[in-house]
C-alpha cells in the first residue's frame, strides 16, 4: 500500500506541530484532571462533568492521532526554492474577477493549512484546481455555487 503523502509548506507543519505539543502537554493532563475530579464526585451514570470530561478526552485524543498521522506523512514543500510564472502548489495568485473587477490575492496550500479568512486554499479545491499549471494573464473559469465565476490571473509570487 502506497503511503499518501499531504503536501504542506513549513509554516504548515510548524503549526500542526505546535497543536499536537499543546494536545499533548496542556490538554490532556488537564482534562485527565478534569475526569479524576469528576469521578471524585461518585454516582458517573448521572454525573454530567464527568461525561462531558470524557467526551473532550476523546475529541482531544483523535485531533492528536490526526495530528500525528499528517505530521508522519508531511511533505513539506519550501517555497522559497520555487520560482516562475506558472502556478503550482505553494504559489500566490492575483486574481481579477471579470464580473466585479474585485482582486484576491490566493496562496495555494495543502488542505491541512487551509484557511479562507488568511488568504490561504487548498490545492484540491475547484479554484486551485484550475489555476494549476496557468501562467499570468490567463484566464480561468470556475464553476462558483452561484454559477460560472472568470477570473484573470494578474501576478504569480512566490513568497
Amino acid at each position: 500500500m502506497m503511503v499518501e503523502k499531504v503536501p504542506m509548506t513549513a509554516g504548515g507543519y510548524t503549526g500542526l506541530t505546535n497543536e499536537l505539543k499543546k494536545r499533548q502537554s496542556e490538554d490532556r493532563p488537564r482534562i485527565i484532571e478534569h475526569i479524576a475530579e469528576a469521578r471524585s464526585h461518585g454516582d458517573l451514570s448521572e454525573n454530567a462533568e464527568y461525561h462531558a470530561a470524557k467526551e473532550e478526552q476523546s475529541h482531544n485524543e483523535g485531533r492528536i492521532a490526526e495530528l500525528e498521522d499528517k505530521l508522519a506523512r508531511a511533505d513539506i514543500i519550501d517555497i522559497s526554492k520555487l520560482s516562475g510564472d506558472t502556478i503550482m502548489f505553494g504559489a500566490t495568485v492575483t486574481l481579477v474577477d471579470e464580473d466585479t473587477e474585485k482582486k484576491a490575492v490566493w496562496q495555494l496550500v495543502g488542505e491541512v493549512e487551509a484557511d479562507a479568512k488568511k488568504g490561504r486554499i487548498s490545492i484540491t479545491s475547484p479554484l486551485a484546481r484550475a489555476l494549476i499549471g496557468k501562467k499570468q494573464g490567463a484566464t480561468v473559469e470556475v464553476m462558483a455555487p452561484g454559477g460560472a465565476k472568470a477570473y484573470e490571473i494578474t501576478k504569480v509570487e512566490w513568497r
